[in-house]
């Protein structure tokens, strides 16, 4: 069932009822907003430097809660009720969560974000360098300057008086890049209050094309597969027979051929990452590498790969891993074979809800005298977060900083996208947030 959000936005879309940019006049309070983003620049620059020179790898438990702690007191200030939920159950760092309670039959607004980063505390990249409206430093724009496109929404909001009536929960997760398993208990607090709200919206990067901010509506799934082929073992000068078969290598070959000819359709990509066989074949504990053994004269008897596949709906990608299965379970002579998939990230799929959503936002576009935000390809964007809420509440992401080199050395944020994507979200919520549910 469409939450009321895209239900009264469609209509204006169906009626071709968006505000028109000739007519349209920022509010006084959205003009505050507009001031205060400004104003408060320095300030949050400041902050990102601090937040992005605490190390917060995922496994770096204590410089996430360090970075946790640093963000308490600045939503405290704006009347947030801030909670630390505990995730040592999953060896995580946890997760920091800021509710506000504002208009009780107001529209309920999930911000998310995260302290995590891919570099971790033996990484050479350390620190926050400023170069005028650039920076680098690690996860200096995926995500820590996503969150503080959310601390100067809200600050924003709050000299504009809209902030008041808001119902907004800001939900901050400190394992996003690898996220604790089982997702059951990892992603239970945020699941919960994605089925609480009627919007949500991601911070992480905004994505630019042909120098044009885009709109993201939907973010493919990302899911991990491990595959282990088995055959006989014994001299090659019999491969092929009725006694020795095709042996494991040969196996595997077959059922990845397969998934090249078979699997193909529109939004789906897969992936062979890692693959290795012989006489022996292990992969390591984190399964990031593998040994093997093996003579050429012998048939091998394992190999064993690991991969992904990423979609664009949760019926996609029941399609494929049926497919897979299928595939996988048409064993060539003498050999068998398995296949699992691990716990990944769900789809965000493209609704109509989701598509009112970025009508609106194009609706603040219009008003600030910016252009429209066409719909980013789902190809361009990977899994994240908001994935696990979208079922639930209508979703846009892309709301973060713009910026580029994510998850490498070098990691560089676009400052001064800071303020554009602060001044959108805090409209576009006081916006929203006064409509009834």
């Amino acid at each position: 069932m469409m939450k009321a959000l895209a239900v009264t936005a469609m209509f204006g879309l169906l009626a071709g009822g968006l505000p028109a940019a000739a007519d349209a006049q920022l509010s006084p309070a959205e003009e505050q907003i507009v001031e205060t983003v400004d104003a408060e620049y320095e300030r949050h620059v400041s902050l990102l430097e601090r937040l992005t020179n605490q190390n917060s790898g995922t496994r770096n438990i204590e410089g996430n809660l360090a970075v946790m702690e640093m963000l308490r007191p600045e939503f405290e200030a704006l009347g947030f009720a801030v909670e630390i939920i505990d995730q040592s159950e999953v060896d995580r760092a946890g997760h920091f969560f800021a509710r506000h309670e504002g208009d009780p039959d107001g529209t309920r607004f999930l911000l998310i974000a995260h302290t995590d980063t891919v570099f971790e505390v033996d990484s050479d990249f350390q620190t926050f360098e400023r170069n005028g409206e650039r920076a680098t430093g690690p996860g200096v724009y995926d995500d820590k300057g996503g969150i503080i496109v959310i601390l100067s929404a809200l600050r924003a909001m709050e000299a504009a008086g809209t902030l008041d009536s808001a119902n907004i929960t800001v939900a901050i997760t400190g394992d996003e890049e690898d996220f604790g398993e089982p997702a059951s208990i990892s992603r239970r607090d945020l699941i919960a209050a994605g089925q609480w709200a009627d919007v949500a919206l991601g911070f992480e990067s905004l994505s630019i094309e042909d120098g044009r901010d885009m709109g993201v509506i939907a973010r493919r799934s990302s899911n991990a597969w491990t595959l282990v082929t088995r055959g006989n073992e014994g001299h090659s000068s019999g491969i092929f027979s009725e006694r020795m078969g095709d042996g494991a290598i040969f196996e595997m070959a077959r059922i990845i051929a397969a998934f090249r000819t078979e699997l193909p359709e529109p939004s789906l990509t897969f992936n062979v990452g890692l693959i290795t066989g012989g006489t022996t074949a292990a992969l390591s504990e984190n399964q990031l590498a593998a040994e093997a053994t093996g003579k050429t004269n012998i048939v091998p008897p394992i190999a064993m790969a690991r991969g992904d596949f990423r979609t664009l709906t949760q019926d996609q990608t029941d399609r494929v891993r049926t497919r897979m299965e299928e595939i996988v379970a048409d064993h060539s002579p003498g050999t068998s074979a398995t296949i699992s998939f691990d716990e990944g990230y769900p789809p965000m799929a493209p609704t109509d809800g989701n598509r009112a959503l970025l009508a609106r936002l194009n609706a603040v576009n219009a008003d600030l005298g910016l252009e429209e935000q066409p719909v980013l390809d789902p190809l361009r964007r990977g899994a994240a977060d908001i994935s696990f809420v979208a079922p639930y509440a209508d979703s846009l992401a892309g709301m973060g900083p713009s910026g580029e080199r994510a998850h490498a050395p070098g990691e560089t944020i676009h400052l001064d996208s800071i303020r554009r994507q602060a001044t959108r979200t805090a409209i576009l919520i006081s916006r929203l947030a006064v409509e009834p549910r």
